[in-house]
């Protein structure tokens, strides 16, 4: 899992929690249900079950592969509509080419993002490029849907390409712990993601036995994701492994502790650490559209059915494909 990485974390700025935060409890720890995306990319889907007061101001997220494709395999979707949310999309391993209706896209790689703001409505497309479908490979990655707030679901579509190198790291006070800031802050240290709902992405990858206490924002929810390894969550150190979700209490610190023993092939704990401010706005969701009513859903609908979220460019020579 190389993402972004660093020859010596202690090098790098060093967080921890004041002495006088209030520890975060552990309400629940749920595991995902695999499923498959698109053309038949296996995902993890890491919100399923959990009460949306818990998520809120996000709406699902998936965890996709960790696979290892054979020449001819690897798979992404279709052209297909949003409106309403933000896409993110993370990639760990391996790459994946994005193009929209609005004129956005690029090539993502290791430890890159894609930051797609839906907003008023789009089509796009997400799938490996013809080389890696050639030649099989790695992949692994996230996508993790945002929701905006009622004023800005019918802003103008935008797009941010977020390079690995950009992005925050910091450690730990004993250089432990790997934290990859992709937006929001941590501690006073901002990521270079631009947020309309204010939230913060984390990447941290704890070496075995490894413990960090994060200052967490008070009016933000706090969810832990692991892609891999195993630990614990909470100052009750409740147990979590891959696949597997933490939703945090209230107060003003998480903290997050690696196993001193993991699997040959993780050594190490890699946990998604998001928070964010709720919304509190009533939500109707189905399909690629997130809105606050179903009457708004069913005019996404009716603009998609009629063109009025964009066509695909001629380029690729076919129809959006379904929803």
């Amino acid at each position: 899992m190389p993402a972004v990485t660093v020859e010596n974390p202690l090098t790098l700025p060093r967080v921890t929690a004041p002495a006088d935060a209030v520890a975060r409890p552990v309400l629940a720890v749920t595991t995902a249900p695999s499923g498959y995306e698109g053309e038949g990319f296996p995902v993890r889907r890491a919100f399923a079950g959990i009460n949306y007061r818990h998520l809120d101001p996000f709406i699902m997220m998936d965890q996709m592969g960790e696979v290892e494709y054979a020449p001819g395999e690897p798979k992404g979707t279709p052209w297909h509509p949003h409106r309403g949310f933000e896409t993110v999309t993370y990639i760990i391993d391996g790459t994946f080419d994005h193009q929209d209706s609005h004129g956005g896209g690029g090539t993502i790689t290791n430890g890159d993002t894609q930051w797609m703001t839906a907003g008023s409505g789009l089509l796009h497309i997400e799938a490996p490029p013809e080389s890696l479908v050639m030649s099989g490979g790695l992949f692994h990655g996230l996508q993790l849907w945002v929701n905006l707030p009622a004023r800005d679901k019918m802003m103008a579509p935008r797009y941010q390409d977020i390079r690995g190198g950009n992005v925050q790291l910091l450690t730990s006070p004993d250089g432990g712990a790997l934290l990859r800031v992709i937006a929001g802050e941590l501690d006073g240290h901002e990521g270079p993601g631009a947020t309309h709902t204010p939230i913060t992405m984390i990447h941290a990858t704890l070496a075995p036995g490894a413990e960090i206490t994060l200052p967490w924002r008070e009016d933000f929810n706090g969810l832990a994701y692991v892609m891999a390894g195993r630990g614990s969550v909470g100052a009750e150190r409740r147990p979590i492994h891959l696949g597997q979700t933490a939703v945090f209490g209230t107060g003003s610190s998480l903290t997050v502790r690696a196993d001193e023993s993991q699997d040959s092939h993780t050594p190490d704990l890699d946990i998604v650490l998001l928070g964010g401010r709720p919304i509190r706005e009533p939500m109707a969701h189905y399909g690629p559209f997130v809105m606050n009513t179903k009457a708004e859903l069913q005019q996404a609908f009716e603009d998609f059915q009629k063109g009025r979220l964009g066509s695909v460019p001629a380029v690729h020579g076919m129809k959006a494909n379904g929803i």
